[in-house]
């Protein structure tokens, strides 16, 4: 039975804060038995005066297991108190032990209970009530209305990293007072509920561990984070750890058949960047797909770096595919390339038969959007299409698409605001599975 996100379970938190002002154990701690689940509600994880007040604790070396079991580490900053400190620490205590490597593909730090998304939206209605109306966006059909079983919706963002968004983005037209994630959390977690993807392919991700694993898997998803090596905010004194990709889909939609995070290569060395691939087997239809996350190097003058991490993604999704003939390809990535770039060239040419789904959005199906982000900084206006969602056009069937939303709406002080928790917007495509798959370039 759903709980209210309304019950509070401040047992955990009572129990941990005096450890937590002391010290963070910095290894692991033997135990004997089956992992132990932490429970707590979304309303204790969201609103407890320890997620948003400051904590005098010590800073410790963050660390974040991929799925391929590989560890990150870097130097957090020290944490400001605008943040989630105390659960970024408990987060890190948890991940670098035992818990988070209890079940092979799982990676648990704090377990809510279970919460219905009528529920949590309500409550996101409620702390937003004084924000000014979000923008309203409406699904197009690109080949006419018609009824498709078991589509699979896949929403493609970069939520904006809360250190990033603080610290040194620098959005000249922007509040500081919007950016606060007291409310921002709230913002990004309404638009994930507005949609309710089954698939949902996240950047710039610096609150994992403390915000989106136990609220999204108290929403029956399961999540697979992978952070940048070095991430940059760690060089944003009031930070949460490093940013990074994340990938979540729902559980009683799909099973995890297996999972890959990967530090994308350059030529002869690794970069920063990094993707999460997954393959997912669909529960009502028996059908297989293989999903990516990824965020590739930002500002010009990478353009080459860009289309060398684009072409080991490609190279890993292809070997990957080997053997399973037909199995359908969906990619969701922030590539910070617009579509003349050599990296979507690479994409849009590559043997896996992909194809860029918010094309459908044009009048001839050839063009990309206008934009999929909209800011001002201190240089000027910046408007680029830089987001994308790739296909199988043999193995999928693009079913429906979430419209951009108009100049007027976005406003003249562009994103972020107010009303849009993030300077980029939020892709959803629904997607139906073509039967019989055609061909072996679709896995």
């Amino acid at each position: 039975m759903y709980q209210s996100p309304g019950r509070l379970c401040s047992a955990l938190l009572q129990r941990d804060i005096s450890v937590l002002r002391v010290s963070v154990p910095r290894s692991p701690v033997k135990r004997s038995g089956g992992a132990k689940n932490l429970s707590l509600s979304v309303k204790s994880l969201l609103c407890h005066p320890a997620c948003v007040e400051s904590q005098n604790i010590t800073p410790v070396a963050s660390k974040a297991t991929t799925a391929s079991g590989s560890v990150g580490s870097g130097n957090v900053c020290p944490r400001g108190s605008n943040s989630s400190r105390l659960y970024s620490a408990l987060a890190q205590m948890l991940s670098s032990g035992p818990m988070a490597q209890a079940e092979p593909g799982q990676e648990g730090a704090l377990d809510l209970e279970p919460c219905a998304p009528e529920e949590l939206q309500r409550e996101c209605e409620e702390v937003l009530r004084n924000r000014p109306p979000r923008i309203q966006r409406s699904f197009v059909s690109p080949g006419g209305p018609a009824h498709q079983p078991h589509p699979v919706r896949l929403m493609q963002w970069n939520i904006l990293a809360q250190a990033l968004g603080e610290g040194r983005d620098s959005f000249v037209r922007c509040p500081l007072e919007a950016l606060k994630w007291a409310e921002r959390k709230y913002l990004i977690l309404e638009e994930i509920l507005r949609y309710r993807p089954d698939v949902l392919c996240l950047q710039e991700v610096d609150h994992y561990h403390d915000t989106f694993q136990p609220m999204l898997g108290s929403l029956g998803y399961h999540g697979t984070f992978c952070p940048k090596p070095s991430s940059p905010c760690l060089g944003v004194e009031h930070n949460n750890g490093p940013d990074g990709c994340a990938l979540f889909f729902r559980r009683e939609r799909f099973l995890l058949e297996d999972s890959a995070s990967m530090r994308l290569a350059a030529t002869m060395f690794k970069s920063n960047q990094v993707a999460v691939v997954q393959t997912l087997r669909c529960r009502a239809t028996g059908r297989s797909l293989c999903v990516a996350v990824t965020h590739l190097k930002a500002l010009s003058g990478w353009e080459h770096l860009r289309a060398a991490q684009g072409s080991d993604l490609l190279q890993y999704l292809q070997a990957a595919s080997e053997g399973r003939p037909g199995l359908p390809l969906l990619v969701g990535g922030d590539l910070n390339a617009e579509p003349d770039e050599e990296v979507y060239q690479r994409f849009a040419a590559s043997g896996l038969g992909l194809d860029s789904a918010y094309k459908q959005l044009s009048p001839d199906g050839l063009a990309e959007p206008p934009y999929t982000t909209w800011k001002i900084r201190p240089s000027g206006e910046s408007c680029h299409t830089l987001d994308y969602v790739w296909y199988s056009r043999r193995g999928l069937r693009v079913h429906a698409l979430l419209e951009l939303p108009t100049a007027e709406q976005i406003g003249p002080d562009r994103l972020p605001s107010y009303s849009y928790p993030s300077d980029h917007l939020s892709l959803v495509c629904d997607f139906s599975f073509l039967d019989p798959p055609q061909g072996p370039d679709q896995g």
